[in-house]
C-alpha cells in the first residue's frame, strides 16, 4: 500500500495570514514529497475559508516548483463548474509544465451551496452525468481536433493546446461513491478516488466490494484500475495528546454540516456553526466514534488501523491533513507519520527503485 497527502489551505479565523497559510500548505507538500509519498491532491472550492482552493491547477504549479518527485493530483475538479476546451487545456499546461506530474481527479460536486453560486442553483446531483459526459471529451481534446454535441456542452472542432506531456493523457481519477459511478469509471479503466467520512471500516469494505464488482463487470481485458481512500489522519506521541485532533474534528464537522445542508449563514467566506438542536450527524462525531474510526493514534495504533486497508487491497491510502488543525500540530503529525509509521508499510525509496 501507498500513501497520498490530501493539504487544504484553511483558515480557521480572518486574523490569521494568507501568506502563512500558504507558505504552510507548501512545506507539508515538501515533507511528503521528501518523505516518500506518492502523490499530493489539491481540492476545488469556492468562496468558503475551510477549504481555500479556487485554482487548483495554479496551486499545483506552486507545489510543482517547490518540489522534487511527487506527482501532483486535482482531487477534485469539479466538472459542471468548467467548459471541456478550457479545463483541457489548464490541466495539459499543468501537465507539462511539472514534467508529466499531473494526475487528474474528477468529480461531480460537494456543496450545493457552490452549486447555488456558480452554477445558478443548480441540483448537484446533476454534476454526476456532466462528469460523465465531459472525460471522453477531454480525452479527445488531449487527442487533436474534436467537435462535440452532447446533452451539456456542446462546441466546434476544437483542441486541446497545449497537449499533455503524459501520453495518451495524464491518469485519469472518479470520484465516486454510489455503484453507477463506479461501474462507468471502471469500465473505461478510470481509477476510483473514495472517502468514508467518519464512517466505520465496513464503509471502506462497501467501497472496495463496489469496485471489485465493476471490475468483474468491466468488458474483457479492461485492466484494473487503482484504487485509493481517505481517511482525516493525526499522530501524536501520547494518547493525551488526542484532545486537539479530536476537537479540531468535531469542529469542522459541524461546519461541514452546515454547508451540506445550508443551516447557518456563510459570513465572509466562514461557515458559522450551527445550532445543535439542528445538527444531524453528530452522533458520528463523538469521541469513541472519531478515535475508533478515523487514523487517530500513536504511531503503532495507527499501523494496526492501516493493516487492515492494505489487506483489503487498497492500492493508496490517503492522509487527509486540514480538519482545523493547528498548523504545527499538522507538522507534527506528518512528521510522525512519515518516521515511525510509513516505514512499516513501504521500503525507503533507494531500496524501491533498486527493486525496479
Amino acid at each position: 500500500m501507498r500513501f497520498n497527502l490530501v493539504i487544504n489551505m484553511e483558515r480557521f479565523s480572518p486574523d490569521q495570514d494568507m501568506r502563512d497559510i500558504a507558505r504552510h500548505t507548501t512545506e507539508m507538500v515538501q515533507m511528503a514529497d521528501e518523505g516518500g509519498f506518492d502523490i499530493a491532491w489539491a481540492a476545488e472550492h469556492h468562496a468558503i475559508e475551510m477549504t481555500i482552493a479556487p485554482g487548483p491547477f495554479q496551486l499545483l504549479a506552486h507545489w510543482a516548483a517547490h518540489t522534487r518527485r511527487i506527482r501532483l493530483g486535482t482531487a477534485c475538479i469539479v466538472a459542471p463548474y468548467w467548459q471541456p476546451i478550457k479545463l483541457a487545456g489548464e490541466a495539459a499546461l499543468f501537465d507539462l509544465l511539472s514534467d508529466g506530474r499531473l494526475e487528474f481527479g474528477i468529480g461531480k460536486g460537494a456543496y450545493q451551496r457552490e452549486f447555488d453560486r456558480m452554477m445558478n442553483g443548480m441540483e448537484q446531483n446533476l454534476g454526476v452525468p456532466m462528469m460523465l459526459e465531459m472525460i471522453p471529451a477531454l480525452k479527445e481534446l488531449w487527442k487533436g481536433d474534436y467537435e462535440h454535441d452532447g446533452e451539456y456542452w456542446q462546441f466546434p472542432t476544437a483542441t486541446s493546446c497545449p497537449k499533455p506531456l503524459q501520453t495518451p493523457h495524464p491518469p485519469i481519477w472518479v470520484a465516486a461513491r454510489d455503484p453507477g459511478t463506479f461501474d462507468a469509471a471502471v469500465a473505461e479503466g478510470y481509477s476510483v478516488m473514495t472517502w468514508a467520512l467518519t464512517r466505520p471500516f465496513a464503509e471502506v469494505e462497501t467501497y472496495m466490494q463496489r469496485f471489485d464488482d465493476s471490475l468483474a463487470k468491466a468488458p474483457e481485458g479492461t485492466k484494473r484500475p487503482r484504487f485509493m481512500t481517505m481517511r482525516h489522519t493525526g499522530i501524536y506521541e501520547t494518547p493525551q495528546e488526542s484532545d486537539v485532533f479530536i476537537n479540531a474534528i468535531q469542529k469542522q464537522g459541524r461546519q461541514f454540516e452546515n454547508l451540506f445542508r445550508k443551516l447557518k449563514p456563510v459570513v465572509n467566506g466562514f461557515a458559522q456553526e450551527p445550532d445543535p438542536a439542528d445538527l444531524n450527524n453528530q452522533h458520528e462525531y463523538t469521541r469513541d466514534n472519531l478515535l475508533a474510526n478515523l487514523m487517530l493514534g500513536t504511531p503503532d495504533e495507527v499501523i494496526a488501523k492501516l493493516k487492515p486497508y492494505e489487506e483489503l487491497g487498497v492500492d493508496y491510502f490517503c492522509y487527509c491533513a486540514s480538519y482545523h488543525l493547528p498548523l504545527e500540530q499538522q507538522k507534527k503529525s506528518l512528521r510522525l507519520f512519515i518516521d515511525e509509521v510509513l516505514p512499516a508499510f513501504q521500503a525507503p525509496e533507494s531500496a524501491r527503485l533498486s527493486a525496479e
